[in-house]
C-alpha cells in the first residue's frame, strides 16, 4: 500500500470546520443559539438581474410616482395610490380567479400582450375547488 499518496491527499484537503459557519464546539450546528438553518434563506440570487426582475413593477411604480409628483404635485401620486389600493381589493368569489382588469388598466398594461396573458389561462387552472367550501373558508365559517 502506498501511504505516501494518502498523506499528500490528507494534507491538501480542506478542513471540515470551515465549511459550516454555524457549527458549535463539537462541529454540530448550535440550534439553540442560532435557530434552525434554512437553505432557502441562505441562498443568494443566481444572477444580478434576478432581484431587479422580481421588483420590476414596484420600481416602475416608484419611478412613475416620483415623476408624477415632480410634474403635478403631491396630490397626484396619492390619488393614484388610493385608486391602486381600491382596484386591488376588487376580487371575485374565492373559487374564481380574478383578472384584475381595473388594476391592469390603471397601470397602463391593458393594451399589451405578455407571457402571462397567453400561458396563464384561468380555464386551465388546477386550483379549482368546491365553491361552497372555499367561500365558507374565506368567510371563516369552517
Amino acid at each position: 500500500m502506498n501511504t505516501r499518496g494518502l498523506r499528500s491527499q490528507l494534507k491538501d484537503s480542506v478542513p471540515v470546520t470551515g465549511l459550516c459557519p454555524q457549527a458549535g464546539a463539537y462541529g454540530v450546528p448550535d440550534t439553540l443559539r442560532k435557530g434552525f438553518s434554512s437553505v432557502k434563506n441562505e441562498l443568494i440570487p443566481s444572477h444580478p438581474l434576478e432581484l431587479s426582475e422580481k421588483n420590476f413593477q414596484l420600481n416602475q411604480d416608484k419611478m412613475n410616482f416620483s415623476t408624477l409628483r415632480n410634474i403635478q404635485g403631491l396630490h397626484a401620486p396619492l390619488k393614484l395610490q388610493m385608486e391602486y389600493r381600491a382596484a386591488k381589493q376588487i376580487q371575485r368569489l374565492p373559487f374564481l380567479q380574478s383578472s384584475n382588469i381595473a388594476l391592469d388598466t390603471l397601470r397602463g398594461g391593458d393594451d399589451s400582450i405578455g407571457f402571462e396573458d397567453i400561458l396563464n389561462d384561468p380555464a386551465q387552472s388546477e386550483i379549482m375547488g368546491e365553491p361552497h367550501i372555499m367561500v365558507e373558508h374565506k368567510m371563516g365559517l369552517l
